[in-house]
């Protein structure tokens, strides 16, 4: 299974765990299974139409998504998914 990495603020969603694995052929079903673990996620990760909220940028392997094939990037056994919500402010 892939492993998603969560940054600290969103780890109170995933009970402490800074790394959690979620099964899924693509990263969108990563990410679906793992918001179906914890479901406060689900608001943090995507907007009221179902996609990947604007203001989350999630890589995988080091590349990041939007650049590949979004959500329907393929993940494998052994690939590292990570979350890195954008930080605003000055």
């Amino acid at each position: 299974m892939p492993k998603v990495k969560i940054p600290p603020v969103l780890r109170a969603q995933t009970g402490g765990q800074s790394v959690v694995e979620a099964a899924g052929d693509d990263v969108g079903a990563v990410l679906n299974a793992l918001t179906e673990a914890h479901p406060d996620l689900a608001r943090q990760l995507f907007d009221d139409a179902g996609d990947l909220n604007r203001y989350v940028n999630v890589y995988l392997n080091d590349e990041d998504v939007r650049l590949l094939d979004g959500l329907g990037t393929a993940a494998k056994e052994g690939d590292t998914v990570v979350i890195l919500p954008a930080m605003a402010g000055g």
